[in-house]
Parts: structure tokens; sequence; C-alpha cells
């Protein structure tokens, strides 16, 4: 799995890993975390951009910033450019939460 970390969560592609590699999904299925620079996407792209890039790529969007401000808001992409063949979208609701997963013992 691959996954298209959005701008607004850079520095959590570790942390996610980590929560990942303690509930011992790592050892089940291969993740990866690209973030825009190493795609080569500008850190202003638009989401419509970063939906086409994704699924062109047949990546997964992780983000914690999901809205319908505008025309090529990610929702508004999603609305317009979703099909069956279309990769996920992962929306962070909290990222407060993560925190909190990483620090508990407990499996999130």
């Amino acid at each position: 799995m691959t996954f298209l970390v959005d701008s607004n969560l850079d520095g959590y592609a570790l942390i996610f890993l980590g929560i990942l590699a303690k509930g011992g999904w790592l050892e089940l299925i291969a993740v990866d975390f690209v973030t825009f620079r190493e795609a080569g996407l500008s850190m202003d792209s638009s989401d419509r951009i970063v939906w086409n890039y994704a699924q062109a790529n047949q990546m997964m969007i992780l983000t914690a910033n999901r809205n319908m401000k505008g025309e090529d808001s990610l929702e508004q992409a999603i609305r317009e450019e979703n099909s069956t063949d279309s990769f996920p979208v992962v929306t962070i609701a909290d990222l407060e939460r993560l925190d909190e997963c990483r620090l508990s013992r407990a499996m999130c």
C-alpha cells in the first residue's frame, strides 16, 4: 500500500509507521508513505492536482484537511472524478488523537 501524505501531515509519516509497527500491521502488509516533496508535488498544489496524481500513481491519499471549499477542493474532486477503480482517501479527523495513540500502551 502506498499513501501520498498530504502536506498538512508531512511530519506525521514516522508516527503513522510507528503505530502500524506497534500493531503488527507491517508484518502483514508493506506500507509506504510518500511526501509531496518525494512525489515532486508543490506544497501548494491544488487538491485536484493531488487527487489526480494519487490516482495516476495508484496511491491512497492520507490527509487531515478534507473540505469542499472551491471547485478544486478534495471533496469536489472526489465527487466529480471518483469511480469504482479510484484509490481511497483516508482522512484523519483529529490529529491530537494520534498523539494519544502513540503515547498510550493501548492499540489504536
